[in-house]
Parts: structure tokens; sequence; C-alpha cells
């Protein structure tokens, strides 16, 4: 196994950390998927040992190699006999037998990489071998998935395989008592979210109290300390982790925190957020402040903080004080100017509720902290609600780098292999296709202005919609996508919509999205653990084609909506259809693209060019070193909280 992060590790710095990116590149030349292709073969040379026996001698050899692995002296061969195993195993059991590529991504799991399999390759099954492993160690084995419906589904669906095997699987969702997520963390392999897994060990931070780890309340309850500590934690400790979806849990969502929090009662707070927001809407952009969208940052002028000072002259209190009264106006200015409705957010019921950027799901659990949700509440005209205090909080990125062993599967993983190097110490390995991929990629065609891209997108889908393929049209938000229905009712073409306010049918709508004829508009919800199916015959008219309405801060997120198309060997096409008018290049490469909409003096017709082009790479390769820079500042400030304030321990 390679060597990863020890758990709690702080990231290098200075020589150290460029020793540590020479390691990584180092690492690149290792010819890692030719060496786990051929023991991939290995494994599938030993089938005919596995078919001949009879289901009691199966299970009989299953407990063999469990007491072996679980002793920890299994050797590389013993662990290519219990993959062809489970091999075996999943062809009784699901009637599916994993191919040479699922065991080939099977072997990187269980060697602690990231492997990338293209969309509808069979990560889930892929993922059984390594997991079963580490069921039979004894240590308990987490498959992180990316929402609760999917660790239901893939626990009862891969359960068969385990118990077969003689372990127990189990999942967590919310809702849950503490008994039954206890039980199902102490299943030799539990299926459960990033968000739900993360959670339980900030509640069993809090329930440690004083004690900075397991260890130490063992110790404490072993000297007579508080016996109900140890009663009260659900998790069994952090050993090891399959990380489905990869790149969005630990990098697009890394620095997201996850906080247990409680009610903080001061009513007084309620009528500030309220005045600030009427001081903002009073503020003129131009003169008072200045908003920068790259850096999400707002700025008082001199003359604004003159205006405000007279603005807050016959308010009092707190208003007095010059600190603090700015504070409010620019989070009252920040969820005015960096915040949008049905794209950061949708009302819902009456309240605000997030939409999750990188998946265009609602989280109605979540909201932004240090009083920007109660600002955006007041901006919005709603009941302001109180904010809270935080009792724990820890990242996603530093918690999935406190487990002993790590691993992770996605379909695009190769463009972030840096940062999964430098972070987590997980190496990335690029799984060959079972079948050929024929997808067509066809240029980016690149218009001036947002109206004329809009058309351009609708008359593309016209076209495509008259010889019946079916098109999928991925857009940025809630807002994108509902205009571009508005603009396909007017031309009278029938099509579904799948965003963050229209999610009920998620499930029926994706499954549908590749029949004959189908028109489907959707955010990036359509992009995370869903497979589309070509109906019948529209393989023969070319296959699903896919349209991308906008480029991605992260150029991944492009290739998972396109890979939405020509999965396992199918026809299938995908263009980017853009312009100078897009969030992307106006916010990371404001001045080219302003350059070029003065050059086409606001031209209607296709501007696709190698430069106009060139601008959309230049703008993602910006964002994503920005975003990268980002997520290692909110782990050194984390190192640096748990140094100073110890926060967190080593491990659970």
């Amino acid at each position: 196994m390679l060597a990863q992060r020890r758990a709690g590790e702080n990231l290098a710095k200075g020589l150290d950390a460029v020793c540590d990116k020479a390691v990584g590149l180092a690492g690149r030349m290792v010819p890692r998927q030719r060496q786990f292709l051929e023991r991939a073969k290995r494994i599938v040379a030993l089938e005919e040992r596995f078919t001949r026996m009879a289901d009691a001698n199966l299970r009989e050899q299953a407990a063999q190699l469990r007491d072996v692995f679980r002793c920890g002296r299994e050797t590389p061969a013993q662990l290519e006999l219990a993959f062809a195993l489970v091999r075996e195993v999943a062809a009784r059991q699901l009637g599916e037998r994993p191919y040479l590529v699922q065991i080939t991504g099977a072997l990187a799991l269980e060697a602690g990489c990231v492997a990338e399999m293209a969309t509808g390759e069979g990560k889930t099954l892929a993922a059984t071998m390594p997991a079963t492993i580490a069921g039979w160690r004894g240590r308990g084995c987490h498959v992180i998935t990316v929402n609760d419906y999917l660790a239901q589904r893939d626990a009862a669906w891969m359960g068969k395989i385990y118990r077969f095997c003689g372990l127990k699987v189990a999942h967590i969702e919310p809702g849950m008592s503490s008994a039954d997520r206890r039980t199902a963390y102490w299943a030799d392999i539990t299926y459960c979210t990033n968000k739900e897994v993360t959670a339980d060990f900030l509640r069993d931070r809090l329930a440690l109290g004083k004690c900075r780890d397991l260890s130490s309340a063992l110790l404490a309850k072993m000297a007579g300390g508080n016996i109900g500590q140890i009663d009260r934690l659900v998790q069994r400790g952090l050993h090891y982790a399959i990380v489905d979806e990869a790149d969005s849990v630990l990098i697009d969502e890394a620095v997201t925190p996850l906080i247990i929090s409680g009610d903080a009662p001061n009513p007084e707070q309620i009528e500030t957020f309220t005045q600030a927001a009427k001081l903002a809407a009073e503020l003129d952009s131009e003169r008072d402040y200045r908003f920068d969208y790259r850096y999400r940052e707002v700025e008082l002028t001199a003359v604004g903080k003159q205006h405000l000072d007279e603005l807050v002259e016959p308010l009092g209190g707190l208003w007095k004080g010059i600190r603090r009264r700015e504070e409010m106006v620019i989070q009252a200015l920040t969820a005015k100017e960096l915040y949008q409705q049905d794209k950061h957010y949708v009302i819902d019921e009456g309240k605000v509720v997030i939409v999750d950027e990188f998946t265009g799901r609602l989280m109605p659990d979540r909201t932004w902290r240090d009083g920007l949700h109660q600002a955006i509440e007041a901006k919005e005209t709603l009941e302001v609600n109180l904010p809270k205090d935080t009792y724990a909080r820890v990242s996603f990125q530093r918690f999935f780098r406190l487990y002993r062993r790590l691993s992770g599967m996605t379909g695009t993983a190769s463009e972030a292999w840096q940062e999964f190097w430098q972070i987590y110490h997980m190496p990335v390995v690029v799984i060959p296709t079972n079948r050929p991929c024929i997808r067509e990629y066809r240029m980016d065609a690149v218009y001036a202005t947002e109206k004329s891209k809009w058309a351009a997108i609708v008359e593309e889908i016209k076209q495509g919609h008259e010889t019946t393929r079916p098109i999928l049209v991925g857009t940025r938000s809630v807002r994108a996508s509902e205009h571009l229905s508005q603009l396909l009712r007017e031309e009278k073409l029938e099509h579904e919509v799948l965003n963050a306010v229209r999610h009920a049918e998620e499930a029926q709508i994706v499954a549908g999205a590749g029949g004959a004829g189908k028109i489907t508009v959707a955010t990036n919800m359509a992009g995370r653990g869903t497979d589309i199916k070509l109906g019948r015959g529209v393989a023969e008219l070319g296959g699903l084609h896919v349209i991308a309405s906008e480029r991605h801060e992260a150029g991944r997120v492009d290739r998972q909506l396109f890979g939405r198309s020509a999965r396992q060997g199918d026809p299938g096409s995908a263009q980017a259809i853009v312009s100078l008018e897009d969030e992307l290049v106006q916010r990371y490469a404001k001045h080219l693209s302003g350059s070029l909409c003065r050059r086409y003096g606001g031209s209607n017709s296709n501007v696709s060019s190698r430069l106009s082009r060139r601008v959309f790479h230049l703008a993602q390769r910006r964002a994503q070193r920005m975003a990268l820079r980002q997520r290692k500042g909110v782990l050194r400030s984390d190192d640096w909280l748990e140094e100073y304030l110890g926060f967190a321990g080593s491990e659970l």
C-alpha cells in the first residue's frame, strides 16, 4: 500500500513542500495502470478455480481468507485470490461478473489511489472487492456516497455480496437514532454520505468533552472517570474510507465546513440585520463601495464610509461603533451583490435554501455562517432567523485526512492529480474503459453576447430534435435553466427541466433522458451518480447529444457533463456553446474577454476562433489555481487551530 498522509498530519511547507511535489511528480512516472492490469489478468485467470465450487465450499473459502486478513498476514497472492473469490460471488449473487477493468480499478482502490473510471464503467461494483477485504480486516470500512439515496441503494444492492462473504453491511440515513447509528457503524461495511459521517464525528467529539481522543477517553474510563462519554459515541474509529465521486467530495466540497451549532438567543440582532439591509440599499455601487466578484470581496470607499456615518447617525446603539457598523453593512452588501436568487439559493416556503453549486441540489439543512444567511434573509425581506452559536466545526478536507487509509473513485480526476497528491497523498490512476469510447467532441462555439448564445443553443436543439436524437443541455444555475425553458416553450418544443426547484422527479427524468426525441434541461444535478441509458433505436441516430451552456470553473465538471453521453461504448456527442459575457470569463479573464467584446462590437454571430476559445481555457486555469490556493489556505488555518486551540484530535 502507498504511503498516505498520517491521520491529522499537517500540510508540508517550504522545502518539505517542494520535496513532496517532486515525489508526486516522480510517482507519475510509475506505470501503475500497467501493473494493476497485469495483476487483474492474473485474477481473471483464477475464474475457473472458483466457478467449479459449490456455494458451501465458496463460503468456506471466504471464511478461511477472512481469518488470514484479520491477522494481517496476507500475501499479494492471497489478495489476488480474495479478489477472484469476490468476483465469483458477485456473479452468483448479482448476475454481474466484474470485468478486467473493474478489477483494475478495485486494485487501485486497495492500493490507496484515486481510480478514474468513466461514467457507466461500474464503480459501485468495483468497490465491493476492496471493501470486502477491509471488512475482513475487522476495523470497519466506510463507503462514502454523494447522497442518501445512493447510500441506501448501494448498501442493499451490494449487501448480497458482503453477506455471502460473512460480513455485516449497513447504511446511515438522516433521522436515525444514536443506537441505530452505533449499530450501523459497528457493521463491517457502512455506506454513508460525507455529511452524515462528518456530523457523527463532530457529535462524538462533543461527547468526548475534554478528552482529546478515544484513547484518552478509554484511559479516563479505566481510571474510574466518566463512563458515559464512551457510551455516547456512535463511531468506532476512522480506519478506511472509499470515497465515491472523490473529486466532488475531496476537492469541490473540500473547504465546506460542517458545523454543529445551537441556539444563541439575541433578538436585538434580528433588527440589526434588517437595518443593515436597508442601509446597503441606500449605498451607491459606483460611489460608496466596490465589489470584486472574482475574489468575492466588498470594500467601502472613503466616500462610502462618510455616507454611512450620515445614514446611521439617527440609529444609535451598536451603530455608533465604526468597526461594527462597517462589518454589518459589508455583510449586507455581500448578500446584495455576490449572492443571487436562483443561483446561489432559492426561496422555498418563505425560507432561504442554499443550492449546492456543484450538484445543483437543494441543501435545506445548511446555512451560511457568520451572519451571511441572516443578511440574505433580510435582503429578501423574509423572516430573519437568529444566528446560532458554533459548538464544533471541521472542513471535509480536514476530516477525510483523519482516516488512516483513504481511496477514491470518480469519472474525472486526472486534472486534479497534483491536489490529490499534495493534500491526501493519493496518486491518480486512469483506468481504461471496457469498450472504446466513441464520443464525438465538437469544437466550442463562442458568441459575443449571451443573447446570441441562447439563440444558438435553441437552434442547435431544434436541429437535433428534428432527427429525434435525445438532447441534454447543462446549465450552471436555476435561473439559466428556467430561462432556456422559457425559450423552448416559445418554440413549442416539449422538454423536461431538472433543477433545484424541480427536483422531485429527478430519477424519472434522468432515466428517460436517453429516449428518442427527449429534450432535457438540467443543472449539475444530472451529473453525479446517474446513468442515462439510450432508448430503443437511439444509437442508430447518433446517441445522446450533450450541450454545455457555460464552462465551469473546474474543467472536471464539464467533463462530468459530457460523460453523460457515449457511455459503455455507445455513440454520442458533446459541445459547449458559450459567450464572452459568461460568468467564467467575466470573472477570471475580464480584460481579455472585454477586449474581444469591443473587437466584435456586440455581434450576434458566431465569433469562434482559436483566441476566443483560449480565453475560456485561460479563465478555467486561473479559477482552478485560485480554488487550490483557497483550499490550501483553509487547511493551513485548520492546522493552526489544531495546534493552538486543540480542536480536533489525531483520531477518534
